[in-house]
């Protein structure tokens, strides 16, 4: 099975590359447009020349049977494009592109062409927040926080907010009927958003504070006199009466622990089932990230 990896950062280096890296099985092509990297990226795997590719046509031209686009967000509409036009089943980190117009449009392309198409929603799988979907959830609180780090609206949305936005919709007990915005915004940057889904018996809230003192990201699901809480994907205190703790083992990878592996080896399973996935759900997160945005802009008075 021929698998490609476009683009060699931190996220393929560090999350996926040790999990596509050791898969039986996998014939692992590299492609980036940087020499040094592909290189070293390379050398670490023990790659043949003929498995580092530094141009997209070079990639294609090996005959994949799957890849992992991990560039930079403006580049996925035309990387993800070329791939679904080539046929092959295409896994890429969220999102899927900076304007919703684009998502819709490689969307609609997938399903033309029966072609999977995934999107890097890792949390969904991370062990510590899939178990807080069997627990009572009247009550969700997410907050992602980071130190000193106010961004422009669109790009902190749509690179980091989404994932706040994702979680919250995977652990919504019902549809959502209300949906409410406050952020603040100033000199163009935002500082803070606040997202608050709400529906029948149930209330979500979604946090991201870039002037927060500290980088942390606290989910909180709580009904019937319980709660869960997890503390960075790792540690999960459950109340009721006497809290009890429960932390990740010493040597759980990193990957694992944050749904990463799960993620990426059920769309390798789906491939090699002839199994097409859809990236529709996918879409209607990047859909309620687009109401975010407009709103901020709105209330921001930004075009």
């Amino acid at each position: 099975m021929k698998v490609g990896c476009i683009g060699l950062g931190d996220i393929a280096q560090k999350a996926y590359l040790p999990v596509l890296g050791v898969q039986p099985g996998i014939e692992l092509h590299l492609q980036t447009r940087t020499p040094a990297t592909l290189d070293r990226v390379g050398d670490s795997l023990h790659l043949p020349a003929g498995q580092r590719h530094r141009d997209l046509d070079a990639l294609l031209a090996q005959g994949l049977d799957a890849a992992f686009v991990h560039a930079p967000t403006a580049a996925h509409p035309e990387i993800v494009t070329r791939l679904l036009q080539a046929g092959v089943p295409t896994y890429v980190d969220k999102p899927m592109a900076y304007e919703l117009a684009d998502s819709e449009r490689l969307v609609r392309l997938a399903e033309e062409r029966g072609v999977s198409l995934a999107v890097g929603f890792n949390r969904r799988h991370a062990p510590a927040y899939a178990q807080c979907a069997d627990h009572p959830r009247e009550l969700i609180v997410m907050q992602k926080n980071r130190v000193g780090l106010p961004e422009e609206p669109r790009s902190m949305i749509l690179d980091d907010f989404i994932h706040v936005v994702d979680t919250l919709r995977f652990l919504v007990p019902g549809p959502i009927d209300d949906v409410t915005v406050r952020a603040r915004v100033e000199g163009g940057l935002m500082h803070h958003v606040v997202l608050q889904l709400a529906g029948d018996g149930f209330t979500a809230l979604g946090v991201m504070n870039r002037l927060s003192g500290s980088t942390e990201e606290i989910l909180e699901v709580s009904g019937q006199d319980s709660k869960r809480q997890v503390l960075n994907i790792a540690e999960v205190i459950d109340h009721k009466g006497q809290p009890t703790v429960r932390r990740r083992g010493d040597w759980v990878p990193v990957a694992r622990q944050r749904g990463i592996e799960q993620v990426a080896l059920r769309f390798l399973e789906a491939v090699r089932a002839g199994k097409v996935l859809s990236a529709r759900d996918a879409l209607a997160t990047h859909e309620l990230c687009e109401r975010v945005v407009r709103a901020v802009q709105e209330r921001s008075g930004a075009a």
